[in-house]
């Protein structure tokens, strides 16, 4: 697991390891990743993973309600903004992490 999940998560402690490994499965899949300071990243993901990026956005949200999470559509593609408190910039980096290091894969 690449990050941590905060001790604030209200999410059953059995159920962690599955929500982390849906985050580990859907985050590489990205086709972009944008860091806009440290509090905020834009990740792009192709049309076809929108059901998945608002299913596991609408999720996380009810269980760690520190995160921001804004889907939207566009021509082709989803965009998910992520926003944490800056005491919550450590969990951001992981998100950055695990989906940098697909897309740097991907380049070459």
């Amino acid at each position: 697991m690449v990050f941590d999940i905060p001790t604030s998560c209200t999410l059953p402690t059995a159920e962690r390891p599955i929500r982390a490994a849906e985050f580990e499965a859907l985050l590489p899949r990205a086709v972009d990743v944008r860091r806009d300071g440290p509090c905020h990243v834009r990740l792009t993901f192709a049309g076809g993973d929108a059901v998945a990026v608002r299913d596991l956005a609408a999720r996380e949200t009810a269980c760690c309600s520190f995160f921001e999470f804004v889907v939207s559509v566009e021509t082709g593609r989803v965009l998910l903004d992520v926003t944490v408190p800056a005491s919550r910039v450590e969990v951001l980096d992981g998100i950055v992490v695990l989906a940098a290091a697909s897309e740097q894969d991907r380049r070459g």
